[in-house]
């Protein structure tokens, strides 16, 4: 079912939605943290969980991590199907709008351009 959900360009945001997302997301603690492997399917899975549940999520990249703190976020968010809102330093939002059952409400439309190449 994960494998289904459209994968969505990390910078289909308008600045108003990211806003919005930062206000909502300022208080969170991270759930997910890429470690020193890297970006395992642990950490895909987990983080796909995350947004399932709560639609908007703070993940952070540990120091040790393999991978670019900057880069990290937007390569979960592509793997997801979510949006980056923010990185600050090792920290990153991630959005991912629920089908059916939003409970996050961004000013505007939410563009979900799939990048994927299955049936339009």
């Amino acid at each position: 079912m994960a494998d289904s959900l459209p994968i969505q360009s990390p910078r289909s945001l308008t600045g108003a939605q990211r806003r919005a997302l930062r206000g909502l997301g300022h208080h969170l603690k991270p759930v997910v943290q890429i470690g020193g492997f890297g970006l395992t399917e642990a950490v895909v899975a987990a983080t796909r969980d995350a947004l399932a549940h709560h639609e908007l999520i703070k993940i952070s990249t540990a120091s040790e991590a393999p991978v670019d703190r900057k880069a990290a976020p937007l390569e979960l968010a592509r793997l997801t199907g979510a949006h980056v809102a923010q990185v600050i330093g090792r920290t990153a939002l991630l959005y991912r709008r629920r089908p059916g059952d939003p409970t996050v409400a961004l000013p505007g439309r939410v563009d979900e351009v799939s990048t994927s190449t299955g049936d339009a």
